[in-house]
């Protein structure tokens, strides 16, 4: 074998060496969090009943800090009632899911919200949940 040809023989394992290297397509396992990205009633509800759709079950849920969580990931769509102090921008709960860079497949709607005083149902109207990393 001649010198060019090694040449090429060590480009050609270089190149693949390389472009195996930069595969990072693969699922990244992780943590997503349940944001209450907008209320209308920020600090006066105690009480949301929402359900969460994404493309897998989770494998497991978890309550944001200050909340308390009821319910099972059953399937692709599951439903949560959550209680604590609703506030703009509350954590109300987590999804541990088999990857995270699918959260945009994630969603979140609101099903009824109740008064932390009267537990008088609301309007839904205004409320905004988010499925973020």
């Amino acid at each position: 074998m001649t010198r060019a040809s090694w040449k090429l023989v060590v480009a050609a394992l270089l190149a693949t060496a390389v472009a195996c290297g930069k595969d990072n397509t693969g699922p990244v396992a992780g943590t997503l969090k349940v944001k209450l990205t907008v209320t209308p009633n920020s600090g006066l509800d105690g009480a949301i009943l929402f359900s969460v759709t994404g493309p897998v079950v989770p494998s497991a849920v978890g309550a944001g800090s200050g909340f308390r969580v009821f319910g099972t990931a059953t399937g692709t769509t599951s439903t949560f009632a959550v209680t604590g102090t609703l506030s703009t921008n509350s954590v109300v709960m987590t999804l541990t899911v088999d990857d995270i860079t699918k959260v945009s497949q994630y969603s979140a709607s609101v099903l009824s919200v109740a008064a932390a005083s009267t537990y008088i149902l609301e309007t839904t109207s205004g409320y905004t949940l988010k499925v973020t990393k």
